[in-house]
């Protein structure tokens, strides 16, 4: 029990500091920067979105994009003055329901979040059925879906011109709040008796279902959650970026983010957050293969698409010598840091 209250101070006092921490980078960082560290917060919360299916139930969704794509949608509608959304619908008007439609951030966030949610739990269904290969196949079609249907749409979408113009909302205190309350959110669910009905069903379905675990209702719960995280990921990004279109949200988004929790390691949500922030800086830095350079002795031409390349050699480096990802299943716990033990499995920092 002393334990459990020091850890519950420990924590509040790390997440106090770390506020104030975001207070300081408000006058000291530029915007580039900052920038960069808000997509390391939103990468957080879309990876911790597909580790909850991939990492700890063990479901083979590809559908992350998918959901972004909505809440992206959901929440640009919501937040755009009438105004803006008439400029923005000048091939064909708007639909006269969503035109005087403006709420607050927080409940643009939070709708989004709820429809990806619904639309996940619609999909996933019938979906959850299937195992592997065919699930992921299922998922990534209707990732591809979305894409489509959003760029005929005009009326609700703005098709393929997509939306601009985008309040933005989303700042250094939105990212990392909202990333936060997931990461002790998830915490919470992991380590919850649903937490080990997920992991039990990673393991062996069979078994799971010998136990007495409705795998139905724990496949569905968990993938309604996961489009739910996803979609308030795609609102905190439509925000930031103040502009958005339906080719934003295709395979490549999902890649990203998939590779971001096979390097952190597949069920750790300790891992889930360094590889997001890694890969994130790491996109930016490696703009530079994608420009012509000069060495001096030859000159290289800049060829588009080459941090692919890059993060492809990166994921089969991860995959040969690092299979378990960088945290494997453990979490960084206060009792590792404060040197009473030399790691913790599946649990961050509550015990």
């Amino acid at each position: 029990m002393a334990k459990k209250y020091r850890n519950a101070i420990l924590t509040t006092v790390l997440i106090a500091a770390f506020f104030i921490f975001l207070s300081w980078t408000k006058t000291h960082l530029d915007a580039y920067v900052m920038r960069i560290f808000n997509l390391c917060a939103i990468n957080t919360i879309l990876a911790l979105s597909l580790n909850l299916t991939n990492g700890f139930t063990g479901l083979f969704s590809l559908g992350t994009a998918g959901f972004m794509a909505i809440g992206a949608y959901t929440s640009a509608l919501l937040t755009m003055p009438p105004g803006i959304k008439t400029m923005n619908f000048f091939m064909q008007p708007i639909n006269p329901m969503l035109l005087n439609i403006n709420v607050h951030f927080f409940f643009a966030l939070l709708i989004a979040g709820i429809l990806s949610a619904l639309l996940g739990f619609l999909i996933g269904a019938p979906v959850l059925k299937l195992k592997g290969d065919y699930l992921a196949i299922a998922t990534l079609g209707f990732g591809e879906i979305i894409s489509v249907v959003f760029t005929n749409t005009q009326t609700i979408t703005n098709g393929a011109l997509g939306l601009k113009g985008i309040p933005q909302y989303t700042d250094q205190y939105w990212s990392w709040g909202v990333a936060i309350v997931i990461i002790l959110g998830l915490k919470s669910l992991v380590n919850s008796s649903y937490g080990r009905a997920f992991k039990a069903i990673r393991e062996d379905e069979i078994a799971a279902q010998a136990m007495g675990i409705n795998l139905f209702n724990h496949k569905t719960l968990s993938f309604t959650i996961s489009a739910f995280i996803a979609g308030i990921g795609g609102a905190l990004l439509a925000n930031l970026n103040s502009t958005i279109d339906p080719t934003m949200f295709r395979f490549f988004f999902t890649y990203q983010i998939l590779l971001m929790v096979v390097l952190g390691g597949m069920g750790s949500i300790t891992g889930s957050v360094i590889s997001a922030c890694i890969i994130t800086v790491l996109m930016e830095l490696l703009r530079v293969v994608e420009s012509p350079m000069d060495l001096g002795f030859i000159s290289l031409p800049g060829i588009s698409g080459m941090r692919m390349v890059v993060f492809a050699i990166l994921l089969i480096l991860v995959v040969l010598f690092l299979r378990h990802g960088i945290m494997g299943e453990n979490e960084i716990s206060w009792d590792m840091l404060l040197g009473k033990e030399s790691g913790h499995r599946g649990n961050f920092g509550s015990q």
